[in-house]
């Protein structure tokens, strides 16, 4: 419990106590309200500090250990100036909310820290949604007002060497472990300033972790790892929040390590386990609205770069088109993202993002470049319980007329059904097509065994027949 929450209560307390021995009832706080008193023995203990320790706080020579130490120090040291009576408890809550301001992000610290938050959606300074297990909930923590939560953001935003303000109302970020930020300020964010935090595990996923999830199967599993050292070129689709990042990150942990690799970001994100990767990230315009460095223009310059493998976190703009003719033009093995809610819908998506490169290509040209430059598309889905499944694994076949024609691989079953509780009891199973690139990965050395294919109704035992 809060300090704040601790102090309401004990204020109700005593009024019902005043009221029951007839004395006058001292007024009550509205139920939910900060002190305002204790907000601003915070505010003022907060600035004291801040102009106390000053560049203190950014050297680098110090370990987090001794700068942790320097700030509690300091902070008690305020704290006794200011001579406000408080409780043990709340002097401790105090010193915990006021280092979490300068060490850490403020309240919602402990939400980073809580394993069990996958995302952290601050809807002003007072609502903070936090999703576990794929469902949203409302939790009891909230900033002081708006400017406690717009220092929160500028700290974030600094740290990577980035600025939010009234001509740069948006921005995406990241913290140092690689959660993903995006922050909306005034005049666009009406309410207060509105913050949205991904949280990326300290520890990325892994294969198996997928399949314990029941986002795949084993032989899906088994299929993808073939195919990714195999150098066929790969798409991850799915909506918002599928898990697309999470699955390219595990599909680029199959990248052999005696390969180079350069990833392409807007913020990263990719946590690779090899030892030779290199890692690009965009870079905004400055306030004059020069010096952008875009997706395209990190995606052109990796050709220089020597690749075994590119790898772009997300497509979403005119870089289709240079990631198409990377791949057109010897780059094999190349990952990438977009959204998008089915297959069909990916190469439908891909066509317009060629478009937004702004030359005028017949469309048919488009579709020739997808055929022969995409392998295969993984399509991720967020299901009605929460969980992320890979629900589509498809092969990109090649062209019939105008048409690029797609035949799936793997298909999630959803025929049967869910449980007591509400969650998909289907999984990722083979539809017996074994895919045309089947080839390709021979070429490679690498063979795909008939049992990966192989249904449900092919591993059926025989039915015992009938006597006559």
């Amino acid at each position: 419990m809060s300090l704040y929450k601790r102090l309401h209560d004990s204020e109700e307390a005593e009024a019902a106590a005043a009221a029951a021995a007839g004395g006058t009832t001292p007024p009550v706080k509205a139920s939910g309200r900060r002190d305002p008193a204790l907000d601003e023995l915070r505010h003022r203990v907060h600035s004291s500090l801040i102009e106390e320790l000053g560049p203190i706080l950014y050297d680098k020579r110090l370990t987090e250990d001794d700068l942790r130490k320097k700030v509690h120090d300091a902070l008690h040291a305020a704290i006794a100036a200011e001579r406000t009576p408080l409780s043990a408890a709340d002097k401790a809550q105090l010193i915990q909310d006021v280092s979490d301001d300068i060490l850490g992000y403020g309240p919602i610290d402990k939400l980073l820290r809580d394993d069990a938050v996958s995302e952290i959606m601050c809807n002003g300074p007072k609502m903070i949604y936090v999703e576990r297990s794929g469902k949203l909930t409302l939790s009891d923590v909230t900033f002081v007002d708006e400017l406690h939560l717009r220092r929160i953001i500028d700290k974030i935003v600094a740290q990577i060497g980035r600025r939010i303000d009234e001509s740069s109302p948006l921005c995406d970020a990241r913290l140092p472990d690689g959660s993903r930020v995006n922050a909306v300020i005034s005049p666009l964010s009406v309410g207060g300033p509105f913050l949205t935090i991904r949280k990326f595990s300290a520890d990325p996923l892994r294969i198996d972790d997928l399949i314990r999830f029941g986002t795949l199967s084993v032989h899906s599993a088994r299929f993808l790892q073939a195919c990714i050292v195999g150098k066929l070129n790969v798409i991850v689709a799915g909506g918002t929040g599928t898990g697309k990042t999470t699955t390219l990150n595990v599909l680029s942990s199959f990248i052999p390590s005696d390969e180079r690799i350069i990833t392409v970001e807007d913020a990263k994100e990719l946590q690779l386990a090899q030892d030779h990767v290199l890692s690009l990230e965009t870079r905004p315009p400055n306030v004059e609205g020069k010096g952008e460095v875009s997706i395209r223009d990190l995606v052109k310059n990796t050709l220089r770069m020597r690749p075994d493998r590119i790898v772009v976190g997300e497509c979403r703009s005119g870089e289709a088109l240079d990631m198409l003719q990377a791949m057109n033009t010897g780059h094999d093995g190349s990952l990438t993202t977009l959204h998008a809610n089915n297959p069909r819908d990916t190469l439908s998506r891909l066509e317009t993002l060629v478009l937004m490169a702004g030359y005028d290509l017949p469309v048919r040209a488009i579709r020739e470049q997808i055929a022969s430059a995409v392998d295969m598309i993984v399509q991720l889905q967020r299901l009605r319980d929460g969980s992320r499944r890979i629900t589509h694994i498809t092969e990109v076949a090649g062209m019939e007329g105008e048409v690029v024609t797609l035949q799936d691989v793997f298909l999630f079953d959803f025929s049967a059904g869910v449980d007591e509780s509400g969650r998909f009891k289907g999984q990722l199973k083979a539809t017996g097509v074994r895919p045309k690139f089947s080839q390709k990965l021979a070429d490679h050395g690498i063979r795909l065994g008939p049992e990966m294919f192989s249904t449900p109704a092919d591993a059926a035992p025989p039915a015992p027949k009938g006597r006559r």
